[in-house]
C-alpha cells in the first residue's frame, strides 16, 4: 500500500518467516535467549547450504527470515532435524520434501565465509516490551525517539571502528506482541511502569558487525556470531539489517564474547 518513492529501497525478494519451537509449541510469556539455541542446528546447516538468512530477535521469541526462493533448499536441508509445519487458514499443516521438491537445487561447494568486522561500542542496551493496551500513553514519545530524536549518522566517525557510542532503537509489534530494544538513557524518557522486561533487569552490550553494508545475498554473517556464542552457551539477541548485524549479549559477558571473535577472526586469516 505504501505508494513509490525515490527515498524508499525495496529489496526484489520475497521473504518468509521461520519460527523454532521446542515440542512443537512455544511457552507463552517466555524470554528468548536468542539465536545461541538455534545456531547449531538452523543457522549453520542453513550457511553451509548457501541459504542467506536475517534474524529478527523479539522479547518473546526469535525469527528467522528467509528467501523464498530458497524454500526447497531450506526444506531438504532442516527435515532431518526438525518436523516442519506451514500455516493455511490458521491451521498448522505438515510440509515434506515432496511437497517442494519442485526446482530443487543442490547446494554448491562451500566457500570460505567472509570474517567481517566486529565492532563493540560503550551504548548499554535495554529488551523491553509492553503491553498493547499501554501503547497509546507512550506513543508520542516513540514517534519522537524513532523519527526525530537522533540524525541520521552519515558523518565519518560513525563509521568509525572504534565507537564509543552508537544510536540505535528497534521497535517490533508481530501478531500483537511489542518488542524494543534501546539504550539506558533513551529508556529514562518513558514512564517506568509502562515498559516491562525480564525479572533481572539486566542491560545487554552490542557487537555490530559489518565494515560496510551487507546486503542480503552473503551467507554465513548470522553464523559468525552466533557459532562461537553457541559453542560457549552464551545467550544472544540478534537483528539484523541492511546495512550492519547486530547481537546483543548480556553486559556481564561481553568480555569474553569480544575474545571469542576476536580468536575466530584470527583463526580465519
Amino acid at each position: 500500500e505504501l505508494p513509490p518513492s525515490e527515498f524508499m529501497q525495496v529489496a526484489d525478494s520475497t521473504w518468509l518467516v521461520l519460527n523454532v519451537v521446542s515440542n512443537g509449541r512455544e511457552p507463552p510469556g517466555c524470554q528468548a535467549t536468542g539465536v545461541t539455541k538455534i545456531a547449531r542446528s538452523v543457522i549453520a546447516p542453513l550457511a553451509e547450504h548457501h541459504v542467506s538468512v536475517l534474524m529478527l530477535s523479539t522479547y518473546q521469541t526469535d525469527f528467522i527470515l528467509v528467501r523464498e526462493r530458497d524454500l526447497p533448499v531450506v526444506i531438504h536441508t532442516l527435515a532431518g532435524e526438525f518436523d516442519i509445519y506451514k500455516e493455511e487458514s490458521g491451521e498448522c499443516v505438515p510440509v515434506t520434501c515432496d511437497d517442494v521438491s519442485n526446482g530443487f537445487l543442490k547446494p554448491k561447494p562451500p566457500a570460505s565465509p567472509t570474517l567481517h568486522p566486529v565492532q563493540s561500542p560503550q551504548t548499554r542496551f535495554c529488551v523491553l516490551t509492553v503491553a498493547p493496551d499501554t501503547l497509546p500513553a507512550i506513543a508520542t514519545m516513540l514517534i519522537d525517539v524513532l523519527f526525530y530524536s537522533h540524525s541520521p549518522p552519515w558523518d565519518a566517525a560513525a563509521s568509525s571502528q572504534d565507537l564509543d557510542s552508537i544510536t540505535f532503537f528497534s521497535f517490533s509489534l508481530i501478531e500483537g506482541y511489542i518488542s524494543i530494544v534501546m539504550d539506558a538513557e533513551t529508556q529514562k524518557r518513558f514512564p517506568s511502569d509502562l515498559l516491562l522486561t525480564s525479572s533481572t533487569g539486566e542491560l545487554w552490550r552490542m557487537v555490530r558487525i559489518g565494515g560496510q553494508p551487507l546486503g542480503f545475498d552473503e551467507c554465513g554473517i548470522v553464523a559468525q556470531i552466533a557459532e562461537p556464542l553457541a559453542a560457549a552457551d552464551i545467550s544472544a539477541y540478534y537483528i539484523s539489517t541492511f546495512n550492519f548485524d547486530h547481537a546483543l549479549v548480556p553486559e556481564e559477558g561481553i568480555a569474553e564474547v569480544i575474545q571469542l571473535l576476536q580468536q575466530r577472526q584470527e583463526s580465519g586469516r
